[in-house]
């Protein structure tokens, strides 16, 4: 994929509203495991965590983007980043993560729940790339300050602007489409039938918003 390009910078915003929807709660986890310990300490913490965190990220997001290129998985990919959208609008947010007592423990717990959190965004992130390597790399240097610094100003934009996460989840039910539909088994056939790849896109991104606008509906009902 070139650079300047409008199919680089689409692939590249659509990288960073993932990392902006998807790296909130890996930022949190830094924040709750480094919470009880002195705060010299804590910076420390952030800093070795963060590190260790996004180069397993790395690795993980460069081995995702090779296994995509094997026939079939990204169709499985696809599938799986639809679950994936849906469950950010449905999924209520629970951070139980305890505060780590020593400043190893709590980079190691750091490294361990981000590399377990962080496998939605790697799929995600190496999707949107379609396999350029640039793209991924761009989008793990956009993840590092956003994890780093974002957490508290994410949550703030979310609770502030709902809205936010329903525009995440339909650029990761769109990222999900576009996997589908370039799936090199399939991509032939909706080359050669525009109507129904597009048609496909719609009902993908708009029966993700849909469902999941129903279930929080439902939820809220439920509660009230």
């Amino acid at each position: 994929m070139e650079i300047f390009t409008s199919e680089f910078w689409s692939a590249l915003l659509a990288i960073v509203v993932i990392d902006l929807v998807l790296a909130g709660d890996n930022a949190i986890v830094i924040g709750l495991s480094a919470r009880n310990l002195p705060r010299d300490q804590q910076k420390k913490v952030i800093l070795w965590g963060t590190v260790g965190a996004i180069v397993v990220r790395s690795v993980l997001t460069l081995v995702v983007v090779w296994l995509l290129k094997i026939p079939g998985l990204l169709l499985l990919g696809g599938l799986l980043l639809i679950y994936i959208a849906y469950k950010l609008l449905v999924e209520e947010k629970k951070h139980g993560v305890e505060s780590a007592a020593s400043l190893w423990a709590a980079i190691k717990t750091i490294i361990i729940a981000d590399t377990v959190m962080g496998l939605d965004n790697v799929l995600a992130v190496a999707g949107a790339a379609h396999g350029d390597f640039v793209l991924v790399v761009l989008g793990l240097l956009i993840s590092v300050p956003i994890v780093v610094w974002g957490s508290t100003l994410i949550l703030k934009w979310v609770e502030r602007y709902p809205i936010i996460i329903f525009i995440g989840s339909g650029v990761l039910a769109w990222t999900a489409s576009k996997m589908i539909v370039d799936e090199p088994f399939l991509k032939g056939f909706f080359d050669v039938n525009p109507v129904l790849k597009w048609g496909l896109v719609v009902v993908i991104v708009a029966g993700v918003l849909v469902l999941g606008k129903v279930k929080q509906q439902k939820r809220t009902l439920e509660k009230a």
